[in-house]
């Protein structure tokens, strides 16, 4: 995946994930309701997301249907954060994401058991 996907197009892809393949003009409602922005805006994002091949629109009604998934853009979004910020170390990037959080003990078993089960051992007790 080239394009980026920018934050006012993560709105509208959000709402498309959540409620599934909508109309436009429910995009525009909800984008209103819950966002603030008016109906040209909410066009101009789907537009832009079309362009980029994340949503496809059919008629009637300019159907909007995602291409993509939300697990397919935040593989994307993590491996270019990886490369960015961390020369490509998940260690790194973990290291940071833990460095100066405080974490529950309930939390460091979770982390601990989802390394262990990504290295195929058993979990802990």
């Amino acid at each position: 995946m080239k394009e980026k996907l920018f934050d006012s197009e993560a709105k509208v892809m959000e709402i498309l994930w959540k409620e599934g393949p909508l109309p436009a003009k429910e995009i525009s409602l909800i984008a209103a309701d819950q966002i603030g922005w008016n109906k040209n805006t909410t066009y101009t994002v789907i537009k832009k997301l079309e362009a980029k091949g994340f949503i496809r629109r059919d008629e009637p009604g300019f159907m909007c249907t995602p291409l993509i998934t939300e697990t397919d853009i935040r593989k994307n979004e993590t491996s270019s954060l990886l490369k960015r910020f961390f020369g490509g170390s998940r260690k790194a990037l973990f290291s940071a994401l833990i460095e100066d959080e405080e974490l529950t003990e309930s939390e460091i078993e979770e982390l601990k058991d989802m390394i262990d089960k990504r290295m195929g051992s058993k979990p802990r007790a």
